[in-house]
């Protein structure tokens, strides 16, 4: 590793928990290239109509030791 970047993540490795993640997710956000034309879009709206079903009491969701339960039958119980 060049000296420039290990100096740059020690410097990185000294900020606080929350900023050294949002630097990681920048970083990792980089790598992913470009998107889909409409994709990034299409997921916003779908994000937004399933925050406004559980705002407004539409949904409640399902209990995550539920679902993990349910997956693994359908994964290992075929």
């Amino acid at each position: 590793m060049k000296e420039a970047h290990q100096h740059l993540i020690e410097q990185v490795l000294r900020l606080p928990v929350d900023e050294r993640a949002e630097i990681a997710s920048e970083i990792l956000a980089s790598l992913d290239g470009e998107g889909e034309s409409g994709v990034d879009a299409a997921w916003a709206v779908e994000i937004e109509r399933r925050a406004e079903r559980v705002l407004s009491g539409e949904s409640q969701g399902e209990d995550w030791e539920d679902v993990r339960k349910r997956i693994e039958r359908e994964i290992f119980h075929r």
